[in-house]
């Protein structure tokens, strides 16, 4: 797993020691770690010079929490004036995206060949307010690891006042780009395909969730798609048809804080919840369940969500914009309670993928499973056949040229004895006469 690139050295004369930034995300158990081997090491915790004012750790047994220094390593310490890393570890492809923070470029990378995003700042970032918000992005996704609904974090570094992050590259770009598409197409994603998408993000949600953390901008333009292709078929022949499976995952944790002492950056209006918009952070995972519902309705067809204004309101009263497919009333009912006024009323991550109307989308998966295996399995039968006809082919063609070499050696032994009487036939016999 990468780690932020940020390390420079301190023109201290106590100490020569690299500096690295204190990542607000680190789980407080490696914190209060850390702190104990300094302690066993006999060693004064302070924070260093750089990171402002001088910290003294306190000796008692009962110490809860590691305080942060007051600043933290800039973009502009970073910098330096080797060869861009960029242009020399990566080839750029094409620009797939473009938001608030910058662009998003495919790319190779030369050394191991494979295909990353990487995302640029537009703007140079060192010293700005936007600067933190990047770094937040590094550590939510440094911090959170592999999971296969959270989109893969490699590496981040600063180049020339901007942050560059290396990304897993998603190939089916992100659910707003479906969205748009079907809304134009006016083909909608299924109630099965909704469930589906639902069921998959509240599994990346979860796994947020539980690392105290929250992602605080839950929308389609955050949900990346990545499209596989899998046999489809009795025979799994080269010609034979494939279907797609979808796989959604969460991205963009630039507003990603932590549960507990949370610094809130809110997110897009049309997915906040309104407890949020009143500075109530005390249920702040049922915030990110209340944006995944409106994510929901978004895909199902419905119109674009308004930014304020008396629908936005009757959205936060508990109402469901209308929706152009019929849906059956459970999944409606289940939509309704994510958004419900009341946070302590909508479900959380663990009793949404639990939840009755989600089991029907879980079966699916699991039944899709099944029928890869069993593909495999058929495969596998078919070729240990076809394998059983060559090698029985081979044993009858063998025993043929056996069979076939067996009668011309006993015919030639045959024509080989004829062949010695009529010699004999015709031998003239010696007489011996002995005359007295």
């Amino acid at each position: 797993m990468g780690g932020l690139d940020f390390a420079v050295s301190v023109n201290d004369p106590r100490q020569q020691t690299p500096l690295v930034n204190f990542n607000p995300f680190t789980p407080d158990s490696l914190l209060i770690q850390s702190a104990t081997q300094q302690r066993n090491n006999r060693k004064r915790a302070h924070w260093n010079d750089s990171c402002g004012e001088d910290m003294e750790a306190s000796d008692g047994e009962g110490e809860e929490e590691i305080l942060p220094p007051s600043k933290r390593i800039t973009m502009m310490e970073n910098n330096n004036n080797m060869m861009s890393r960029y242009t020399s570890e990566f080839l750029e492809l094409e620009k797939i995206g473009c938001g608030e923070f910058g662009a998003v470029f495919k790319c190779v990378k030369r050394l191991d060949g494979c295909i990353y995003a990487i995302k640029r700042s537009k703007k140079p970032l060192a010293g700005s307010v936007d600067e933190q918000n990047a770094l937040r992005e590094v550590y939510a996704h440094a911090v959170l690891g592999q999971h296969p609904h959270v989109v893969r974090y490699y590496s981040a570094w600063a180049e020339d006042d901007h942050m560059l992050i290396q990304n897993e590259y998603c190939n089916g770009g992100t659910l707003s780009d479906v969205i748009s598409e079907n809304y134009r197409r006016l083909n909608f994603l299924s109630e099965l395909e909704l469930k589906d998408l639902l069921l998959q993000v509240t599994q990346g949600l979860k796994y947020i969730h539980s690392t105290s953390l929250v992602h605080m901008d839950i929308k389609p333009s955050n949900i990346f798609i990545s499209r596989k292709s899998v046999p489809n078929c009795d025979e799994c022949n080269e010609d034979d048809e494939l279907t797609t499976s979808i796989v959604y995952k969460i991205g963009d944790l630039g507003h990603v804080t932590r549960v507990n002492n949370p610094q809130v950056e809110e997110g897009d209006s049309r997915y906040l919840a309104n407890e949020v918009l009143q500075e109530d952070y005390s249920n702040l995972t049922k915030a990110d369940i209340f944006a995944l519902a409106l994510t929901v309705v978004s895909a199902s067809g419905a119109e674009p969500l308004p930014t304020n204004g008396d629908k936005w309101h009757e959205i936060r009263q508990g109402k469901l914009p209308a929706i152009p497919q019929l849906l059956s009333p459970e999944f409606l009912g289940l939509l309704k309670l994510m958004i419900s006024p009341d946070p302590s009323r909508r479900p959380s991550t663990s009793a949404l993928i639990k939840h009755p109307v989600l089991l029907t989308a879980a079966r699916m998966s699991a039944d899709q499973l099944r029928v890869e295996l069993n593909a495999e399995k058929f495969k596998n039968a078919l070729l240990q056949k076809e394998l059983k006809k060559a090698q029985l082919a081979r044993a009858v063609a063998e025993e043929k040229v056996l069979s076939t070499d067996r009668i011309l050696t006993r015919s030639t032994v045959q024509s080989n004895l004829r062949t010695s009487r009529l010699i004999g036939k015709k031998m003239n016999r010696s007489v011996s006469l002995t005359i007295y």
